[in-house]
């Protein structure tokens, strides 16, 4: 079965086009990063923590203060997710794996470390999109859609990272 791949230069336009809509029709810019804070915010209130308390709530940085679920940023973190799955069904690729491939190539197959690693990536890329005030989506999406110089370093930063990322990921072993 040959595999269908979308076309990067239509998925990219299908994005502005999502950013475009999103503004017009919500008047939201594209951004996920709010949507991890506001969910635990959500998560205190149950537990009877009242998140207003924590200065993060009541700074400039956490301008849209405690959250609610669902919000239209859940939705496109949902959104995000369900059109991987999507994406992947419709090109073939989907597997269910507790390692992929390339990772047990790399680093070996223990399930353990993937989900430690993987765990520990997301919580420095939280936190640094929460310190930077915005995540990819936000900063680079939009912010290059506003022109914002901080979207410009931002996306300079992504690019710079992602090359280290992929130079150490799919080095050759023995090099």
């Amino acid at each position: 079965m040959k595999r269908k791949v979308w076309n990067p230069y239509l998925a990219g336009a299908l994005v502005g086009v999502l950013l475009v809509l999103s503004v017009l029709v919500a008047g939201k810019f594209l951004g996920a990063s709010t949507t991890f804070a506001r969910g635990a915010s959500v998560i205190e209130k149950a537990a009877g923590i009242d998140p207003a308390q924590f200065e993060y709530f009541t700074t400039k940085k956490g301008k849209y203060g405690p959250g609610s679920l669902p919000n239209w940023q859940l939705m496109l973190v949902l959104g995000i997710i369900l059109g991987a799955f999507i994406s992947s069904k419709w090109s073939g690729d989907f597997r269910i794996q507790a390692v992929p491939d390339m990772w047990r190539q790399r680093f070996g197959g223990n399930p353990v470390t993937r989900a430690v690693v993987a765990f520990i990536g997301g919580v420095i890329l939280l936190f640094g999109a929460r310190l930077a005030g915005g995540c990819p989506s936000g900063h680079g999406l939009s912010g290059l859609a506003q022109l914002a110089v901080s979207g410009f370093i931002a996306m300079a930063f992504f690019f710079i990272g992602g090359a280290i990322a992929a130079k150490f990921l799919y080095r050759q072993r023995g090099k």
